[in-house]
């Protein structure tokens, strides 16, 4: 018999992992155990456990909270299982989550789906800026010449000067993931030099359904253009980006390679009115989870 009461808010750790990768495929979100673990140790999640129709205890619904600096922190994943939707599950873990924020004196940001964006909006999101995710099939064609300055593999002694690059664009320090990034998808990540100083650079992850990459920064189209063709031509996979709309003047680059729209995106901030940094040298999100 299905339970109509769920169980208590609880953490998640990682013993956790098989349920939350269940979750994420429930939705056909890409996310796969790498994903989960990372978040799981950068930040904290939260769950709801609920009875299914043969009598198993499992985790219905989740959210993830990453706190990034002292001012604000990355809130995602807030996923409910399909049998269990309509119950209020993801209102409750929000409800949850947004004071336990506050109480930290940290701003809540997330990326919306368009399917979720109402139920942000009725617990006080607001709209600030979007972005669109691009998918290219595996085994597209080679992404043609470079049109801007060469790149080269990111070193360890990178780490630096691309935080000085990313923290004042992204609102924050999140080095740890960058790092965490790096290890992910090592051939992706590149960097770009002008004038001897880095200029831009780019990461990417594996996935479940396919590689993503991003984040992506860079001082001007053609070193975004020239960071993106380097990291496509070491894979074979499907790939994700996540480009920004003050970012279109890109999108034919992209089409040209193959790349086709997948959904938009809508950054929201509960507790301020704009999203924390600058983006004017991001080109492609890390994505909805990670910021």
């Amino acid at each position: 018999m299905e339970s109509t009461e769920p169980g208590p808010i609880r953490p998640l750790t990682l013993a956790d992992l098989p349920a939350a990768l269940r979750l994420s495929v429930s939705a056909s979100w890409n996310q796969n155990d790498s994903d989960w673990r990372t978040m799981l140790q950068l930040g904290q999640g939260f769950g709801i456990d609920a009875i299914d129709i043969e009598g198993q205890t499992e985790l219905a619904a989740s959210i993830i909270v990453l706190p990034y600096g002292a001012h604000f922190a990355w809130t995602s994943m807030v996923l409910v299982l399909p049998e269990f939707q309509r119950r209020g599950y993801a209102q409750q873990l929000l409800r949850f989550v947004l004071p336990y924020l506050a109480s930290q004196g940290r701003v809540a940001v997330l990326d919306a789906t368009p399917a979720g964006h109402a139920v942000y909006v009725q617990q006080g999101f607001q709209d600030t800026w979007g972005f669109a995710r691009y998918r290219r099939e595996a085994n597209a064609p080679p992404p043609g010449q470079r049109d801007g300055p060469p790149t080269r593999a990111l070193q360890s002694d990178d780490w630096p000067a691309i935080e000085a690059m990313d923290a004042p664009a992204f609102g924050a320090s999140r080095l740890p993931l960058l790092r965490a990034l790096a290890q992910r998808l090592p051939q992706a990540a590149r960097v770009a030099e002008q004038g001897g100083r880095v200029c831009g650079f780019v990461l990417g992850r594996d996935g479940r359904e396919a590689c993503q990459i991003g984040p992506l920064l860079a001082d001007d189209d053609a070193t975004a253009t020239s960071l993106l063709h380097d990291a496509l031509q070491t894979l074979d996979a499907a790939v994700y980006v996540d480009l920004l709309d003050r970012q279109r003047p890109l999108l034919p680059w992209l089409e040209r390679r193959g790349f086709t729209h997948q959904r938009p995106f809508t950054r929201m901030v509960h507790g301020a009115s704009t999203a924390p940094g600058n983006p004017t040298t991001i080109v492609l999100a890390a994505g909805p989870e990670l910021g």
